[in-house]
């Protein structure tokens, strides 16, 4: 209760901005991906690089730098299931499979709506206060990720299945906070991403099945700079930064202060593709950099 209450306070400034780091370097995600599909990978191939190549280059760093981070009681091993399979590997189950039944606009709102998931059940399990700014920013945010993610262009699909698939994609990204204030409360951030991952590799090569574009980009060696890239910047890096980030902020706020992603997201594509800016875009990101605002 200490613990908890110690975190209802003003969030450290360095927390926040890790936080925000975190869902920075998530939001360039994109730039990776598109190389990579060019090069013939499935967005299912590029989970598994991911999640296996995050956990190769984690267990490689820490097997020189600190071994401590591999000692954890078995007990709690349900936590590093919960942030690694049921969370990372789960939500992108969900989520891909959702965007093959509805529009990706209407994926990817359903997936930001994470930060309400996690706003209720911080409040529920933890008793955070739900109070009136987290629901204004609540509120800006999810609002600005449907404006971002084109919902006010129209032209979408949505299904039944796709609906409940993209809510669930949300409920299993909002679960990491969840899972990961457990196990936050016996280890470090650094122990906690490691073994999130050495969770989530070997589940993605048996829920996420691979295709022949993965075994084909073993030879083509410019990919595997590319590749690096993403597992380094792209998923290494930000799970450390977010989850460091998470061990002194509320897990509501800092699931809202992730909602930054998007706004990175949508200023990728325009600065480097070239993709044009609409005016419900730039109203999206005016209303997401509100909401982070509003928690400070």
């Amino acid at each position: 209760m200490q613990h908890s209450a110690k975190l209802q306070k003003k969030a450290p400034l360095g927390a926040c901005a890790a936080i925000l780091a975190a869902a920075a370097l998530w939001g360039v995600i994109g730039l990776w991906n598109r190389r990579l599909m060019a090069g013939g990978l499935s967005p299912t191939d590029i989970v598994v690089v991911r999640n296996f190549g995050g956990m190769l280059l984690l267990t490689a760093v820490f097997a020189v730098k600190d071994r401590s981070v591999f000692r954890v009681e078995r007990r709690h091993l349900k936590y590093f299931f919960g942030t690694g399979v049921v969370s990372v590997v789960l939500f992108t189950v969900c989520y891909f499979t959702c965007q093959k039944l509805c529009s990706l606009a209407v994926a990817s709102i359903l997936l930001y709506t994470a930060p309400s998931f996690v706003v209720l059940l911080s409040a529920l399990l933890w008793k955070e206060p739900v109070t009136r700014r987290k629901l204004l920013a609540l509120a800006l945010t999810l609002t600005g990720c449907g404006l971002v993610c084109g919902l006010a262009s129209g032209g979408w699909t949505v299904t039944a299945g796709g609906i409940l698939l993209g809510l669930g994609a949300g409920f299993f990204y909002a679960l990491y906070s969840i899972f990961g204030r457990y196990a936050l409360a016996h280890y470090d951030s650094m122990t906690v991403t490691v073994w999130t991952f050495l969770f989530a590799g070997p589940a993605s090569l048996v829920l996420v099945p691979g295709s022949e574009g993965l075994r084909a980009a073993v030879s083509q060696p410019e990919l595997w700079l590319t590749a690096a890239g993403l597992v380094v910047c792209s998923t290494v890096l930000p799970y450390l930064l977010y989850t460091a980030g998470l061990s002194r902020v509320e897990s509501g706020r800092a699931s809202i202060l992730a909602s930054l992603e998007p706004v990175v997201a949508a200023l990728a594509g325009i600065l480097v593709l070239g993709e044009p800016v609409s005016a419900a875009t730039a109203a999206g990101i005016g209303c997401i950099l509100a909401g982070v605002a509003i928690l400070r």
